[in-house]
Formats: structure tokens, sequence, C-alpha cells
């Protein structure tokens, strides 16, 4: 996986990220897709460094296809933090079907 040497654990609120998103140091990630249904929602969004969506949207593409073909039912993106920080230091991605074989079992490294 990606794997990014930044150390985020100052970015203890939610005005930091936001600051540091409009200097462009970080970026918006929706957990859940917007086009899998998920909302433009502060529950369904956190901050990122550059790239980080990229690699995200990769992967969601690749279960997209899986979606259309009937082999993905489930999804689920979870964040996981250091500290207080509110930049996640992985994004961890699992898709599935209950009765197919398969799916998507990734962990993006942030920091």
């Amino acid at each position: 996986m990606e794997t990014h040497s930044r150390d985020f654990s100052a970015v203890d609120s939610l005005a930091k990220a936001r600051a540091l998103s409009k200097q462009g140091r970080l970026e918006p990630l929706f957990l859940f897709p917007l086009e899998f249904g998920g909302q433009d929602i502060p529950q369904n969004v956190v901050f990122v460094p550059p790239g980080i969506v990229a690699i995200k949207q990769q992967i969601d593409s690749a279960i997209g296809s899986m979606v259309k073909q009937g082999l993905v039912a489930s999804y689920v993106a979870e964040p996981e933090y250091k500290g207080a920080s509110f930049v996640p230091s992985k994004i961890k991605i699992k898709s599935s079907h209950p009765q197919k074989p398969g799916g998507v079992d990734r962990t993006i490294d942030i920091w």
C-alpha cells in the first residue's frame, strides 16, 4: 500500500483540518462514496493528504465494477486514528457478498 511519512498528530481539531485543507495540505475524502449513495455530511468526510483521494477512488472504482457484476453487496470504509488527530492514519476498505467469494479487503496507510 501507499505510505506517507508525515505526522498529523498536531491536527487535533476539525478547525485545524479545515485550515490545512484551505492551504492545500489536506483534502476532503468521502468514506462512503457519493456514487454509491453516500452523503455529503460531516460524518462521511475525513481530511487526508493530497493523493489519498485518488488511491481510494481507484479502489472504489474497482468495487463499483464488482457491484455492477453482482459480486459485491456490502461496503465499509473505516478510518483508524492515532491519538487525538483528525487525520486518519489508515482507511480500511472492505466489500463482500454473502453468497459469493471474493470481495475487496484493502488498507490505505496514510501516516
